[in-house]
């Protein structure tokens, strides 16, 4: 009657090996970790569970996205791209401009709404057009549906640039992520002076080059054509250069740090198109300035001695090494699309995440201690086979936490000793039904058959009861909420194996062996 397929028993046995293997790092000294990086094949384990920012210390950040600036410039593109729009179909207007959200537009000739409404439609499609009694004023605004896509893109864009800059900087395992709306929750383990990562942060990193327009420089008389900027090495001074963009900062396809004439300089490469447009503006501006501006301010204004066509070049400035290396990381990360307010700012001590490491263990250490002692009271051998599969489930648990490179953090320990807890849940439910058959008359191999057949679909439905709740809180939770769900999702699935299969391939072993006349229960 029992009976337990070869191909399940090397199944079960390889999962064992496999947790053992894979949770071992985790009770190894660094040297030890480092020695078999270095040494031993790719392979091997020697990764552990990452400690969250309430465990190590570290630092939080919660950044506020200026998504209305986002939008402002939307609109204020729009109103550029329609403008010669309305000069192509020779329509008649008297003054556009831009509204936080939109446009508005006064026209000469009402009749031509329709097709000024057609217009603006081709532009952009989640906009309310609203026009007046006349026909002449048209206001054109974002609605709910464009503003939430907008808002949207430009949280997931910020997220993703933030992580390449703060990955840039070596900081291991941050924990980024978003929060209401328009917020971005940035957890530096193991960071204890955030400073430089908030001036990484803090720069929108817009890099653009410009034409200086020599004859507004000249004339000290600034033109519609041209903007003034702040020089970066001349604080107080300014120079105009054309409100035209010759070449943008998404062209870049690399940036890194070097030196030239013994100063820190920035070196950079272009796409094939920034390429071919750096070399056609320098070979037609030879001996003219060209300025090289980032977030609004001249970084350096160096003449063009010839043609550039080689696709890289370097920006020049006083520099410090620092500076150069942070200025490649931003240039490489790429620009944000709206910039980043920093609302919060807190760090918390290692001792502070030492102490709740170790009470974690304490906690964790008690409820093994005693549901193993229970488990043996109240159970004899079984109960003896129930704690090695405990044992084998907090392996488990250990290992695929590794292997994911997941964070641990307090509310995940609670998962873990919830899951301690939770673990011999179904072995009690088998164990009580294999007690209440035998009783009945049956024999002991029939009881512990019986036992495992008719207590699983009560494990079956409790455990995906949990998995389910555990669910929703990493769908709809945040921060610990997600870590508490991560550590019980993965324990209820290990628990639900150990439960089933190791405790039965122990229970099987002993029965064919021993061949008993009466359970050790």
């Amino acid at each position: 009657m029992l009976h337990i397929a070869k191909w399940k028993i090397y199944l079960i046995v390889m999962v064992c090996l496999f947790g053992l293997f894979y949770s071992s790092p985790n009770v190894m000294s660094e040297q030890t970790r480092t020695w078999i990086g270095e040494h031993m094949p790719g392979w091997v384990p020697k990764k552990t569970v990452n400690l969250g920012l309430d465990l190590q210390g570290g630092s939080h950040l919660l950044l506020q996205v200026e998504v209305d600036e986002v939008i402002r410039e939307r609109s204020e593109g729009l109103v550029q791209s329609l403008r010669p729009e309305l000069r192509e179909n020779r329509i008649g207007y008297t003054r556009i401009a831009a509204l936080p959200n939109g446009l508005r537009l006064t026209l000469r000739d009402g009749t031509d709404i329709d097709l000024v409404r057609k217009l603006v439609r081709s532009l952009e499609q989640n906009i309310d057009i609203v026009i007046s009694d006349d026909n002449r004023i048209v206001e054109a605004k974002y609605n709910e549906m464009g503003l939430k896509a907008i808002t949207d893109q430009t949280i997931d864009q910020s997220i993703e640039i933030v992580r390449r800059r703060v990955d840039e900087t070596g900081t291991r395992e941050p924990a980024i992520q978003r929060q209401g709306d328009s917020r971005i929750i940035v957890q530096l383990p193991g960071l204890d002076d955030p400073s430089r990562i908030k001036d990484i942060l803090g720069k929108t990193a817009k890099l653009t080059f410009h034409l200086v327009d020599v004859d507004a420089a000249s004339s000290g008389k600034s033109r519609s054509s041209s903007l003034e900027l702040p020089l970066l090495e001349q604080p107080g001074q300014t120079l105009p250069i054309q409100r035209r963009a010759m070449l943008t900062g998404d062209m870049l396809i690399g940036a890194q740090p070097s030196f030239q004439q013994g100063m820190p300089v920035v070196s950079f490469r272009l796409n094939g198109i920034g390429a071919k447009r750096f070399c056609d503006v320098t070979k037609k501006n030879v001996n003219k300035p060209f300025a090289i501006v980032l977030d609004g301010e001249i970084v350096s204004a160096p003449n063009i001695n010839g043609a550039i066509c080689g696709g890289s070049a370097v920006i020049t400035g006083s520099f410090s090494v620092q500076e150069t290396n942070d200025l490649s990381i931003l240039l490489r990360a790429g620009a944000l699309p709206a910039p980043l307010k920093i609302l919060e700012e807190r760090t918390v001590g290692p001792s502070l995440g030492a102490d709740s490491v170790a009470a974690g263990k304490i906690a964790s250490l008690f409820g093994l201690v005693f549901i193993l002692i229970f488990m043996i009271a109240a159970y004899g051998l079984f109960g003896i086979f129930a704690n090695i599969a405990l044992f084998v489930n907090v392996t488990l648990i250990f290992a695929l936490l590794s292997s994911l490179q997941a964070t641990l953090t307090l509310p995940g320990i609670a998962g873990i000793v919830l899951t301690i807890g939770m673990a011999v849940d179904a072995n009690v439910l088998i164990f009580e039904r294999m007690r209440e058959e035998f009783k009945q008359g049956r024999s002991v191999l029939s009881s512990i058959e019986s036992g495992y057949k008719e207590a699983m679909s009560t494990i079956v439905d409790a455990n995906m009861t949990t998995l389910i709740a555990a669910m929703i809180l990493f769908s709809f939770g945040t921060g610990p909420i997600k870590g508490f769900s991560v550590t019980l999702g993965i324990g209820i699935m290990t628990s639900f194996f150990t439960a089933i299969m190791v405790t039965r391939l122990l229970v099987v072993l002993w029965a064919r062996k021993t061949k008993p006349d009466t359970l050790p229960i």
